[in-house]
């Protein structure tokens, strides 16, 4: 009879992650009402981390990396392009002006490529890993100068928000869950050193860096970093990775992959509705 590891299996991590994330979006569209608390986005912070400690363990060991690819790209690339509309065009935005900035699909896109080099370098196939690993880097400075020449920047700014997602143009995450995703991978083997790289990381970018550029010079209390600036919270989200038991679990992808954007535009049309009448 096979034993039972002890911990959580990769479907209950997702599960955890899947009701902290509904608690986070709850607040993000109703915080207008004045009644949603603010805990409801502290806790919220350990949602992304842990979706993308979970997509760290899918890609690793999915049988076909093309078609898991493919799947996280045909989301991202669909809500990109819907956000890209609303943020440009104004298409669908709420009469306050909000609108779903959720891309944390994009940061797992770009992530498959170089999680992907990571594997072509230590295969040995050097050329292919560097150019998986230093692609998405380059593309994403690429749209950001880009973006600053007239007439170029708003086809290329749409581009890097849909089709191709460029590090750059993400709002829900980008350059920290970038590095901080690679972290996650190349160490995905040695638990505690992966732990550690992770929470280091977001101390160092969330906590440090935003007190020191904000907080210290600008005089801004560091309480502020507990009640106000409190995105490194997702540093917590180790505790829950170290149960990690290294079992996939119950089977639920279709369920994962589809209620991120099915609770989204749900919750936003609620918003939208509970707006209207509140006015």
């Amino acid at each position: 009879m096979r034993s039972k590891r002890i911990g959580l299996s990769g479907t209950a991590i997702k599960t955890i992650a899947l009701l902290l994330m509904v608690i986070d979006h709850v607040y993000y569209f109703f915080n207008f009402t004045g009644v949603v608390p603010t805990w409801y986005n502290m806790l919220g912070r350990l949602s992304a981390p842990l979706f993308l400690f979970c997509t760290v363990e899918g890609f690793a060991h999915t049988h076909n990396r093309r078609r898991y690819f493919l799947r996280l790209w045909a989301i991202a690339a669909g809500m990109g392009s819907l956000s890209a509309l609303m943020a440009f065009d104004g298409l669908l935005r709420r009469p306050d002006g909000l609108f779903p900035t959720n891309g944390i699909f994009s940061n797992f896109v770009i992530l498959c490529s170089i999680w992907q080099g990571i594997d072509w370098m230590r295969q040995g196939k050097r050329l292919a890993g560097t150019c998986a690993i230093a692609g998405p880097w380059i593309w994403g400075l690429l749209v950001f100068l880009l973006s600053m020449i007239p007439g170029v920047s708003n086809p290329i700014l749409y581009l890097g928000c849909s089709l191709l997602p460029a590090w750059t143009c993400i709002i829900d995450g980008g350059f920290v869950y970038i590095v901080g995703g690679t972290l996650l991978y190349l160490f995905r083997d040695k638990r505690k050193t992966q732990l550690v790289s992770w929470a280091l990381w977001i101390f160092c970018t969330e906590f440090l860096a935003v007190w020191l550029g904000y907080g210290a010079v600008s005089g801004v209390p560091l309480m502020q970093m507990f009640t106000r600036n409190y995105q490194w919270f997702s540093i917590a989200a180790v505790a829950v990775m170290a149960l990690y038991n290294g079992r996939r679990g119950a089977s639920c992808k279709q369920l994962f992959y589809w209620f991120y954007p099915l609770h989204i535009y749900a919750l936003y049309a609620l918003s939208w509705a509970l707006l209207i009448i509140l006015r």
